[in-house]
């Protein structure tokens, strides 16, 4: 797994760096103050252009594209990407009925906060905001789609395709900046665990085909040490 990191290193750099800034801005300003700042400019494009690009965050999309590959033969990589979309899911569905925290709509009322940048057409939610669903499940696909691929020119389209949905949930006010920035970690953390257990690990070989890569191992073993 760590050749794949390596050989990736500018996607996982830039990550970082995001992470880092991201969670500094956070540390500097209170939730609603950063969550005002964050949401400062809005036009009537950007609403369209935001209510799009959330979707691709919903597990749905994960789906097809596990279904894609599939369709085209590709096993390794599905798996991959359904395992990292389903135990990233199952972490974030978990710390959110953990922590129960309130959504931005319900943390402004309750402070008495006027908002005036609600976009219209969005079904606002209440609570379980902490952390971002759509955003763990859209750095675990394209942490997923980086690894499997390993291709440096689908990076920067894998990172900013998440960093858009991100940003979406809190354009959209659906979540606050810690929020999408535990979501971003979660599903980064187990994309990486979905490719070591079916990459290097080899999570799905047959017991037949385990067995004998067990026997070949002791006997390299046994024939360096004569």
């Amino acid at each position: 797994m760590l050749k794949g990191i390596f050989r990736l290193k500018q996607y996982f750099i830039a990550l970082i760096l995001l992470l880092l800034a991201a969670a500094i801005f956070n540390s500097c300003f209170a939730k609603a103050e950063a969550f005002f700042i964050l949401n400062a400019y809005h036009a009537a494009w950007l609403d369209e252009f935001f209510k799009l690009i959330t979707n691709f965050g919903d597990g749905l999309f994960s789906i097809i594209v596990v279904a894609v590959l599939l369709f085209f033969g590709k096993k390794k990589k599905a798996t991959t990407v359904l395992l990292s979309y389903a135990t990233s899911g199952l972490a974030a569905q978990g710390l959110k009925r953990i922590f129960h925290m309130p959504r931005p709509k319900i943390f402004l009322e309750e402070a008495a906060l006027h908002y005036p940048n609600f976009v219209e057409g969005v079904n606002l939610y209440g609570s379980n905001s902490f952390p971002s669903g759509h955003t763990t499940s859209a750095f675990a696909l394209a942490t997923a789609i980086v690894l499997v691929y390993k291709k440096k020119r689908i990076s920067f389209y894998a990172l900013l395709f998440a960093v858009l949905i991100g940003y979406s949930r809190i354009y959209l006010a659906q979540h606050f900046m810690q929020d999408v920035i535990l979501g971003a970690m979660i599903g980064t953390i187990f994309a990486l665990i979905s490719y070591y257990q079916v990459y290097d690990q080899k999570l799905f070989r047959s017991y037949k085909v385990n067995k004998r890569h067990k026997r070949l191992r002791a006997f390299r073993k046994q024939a360096l040490t004569v």
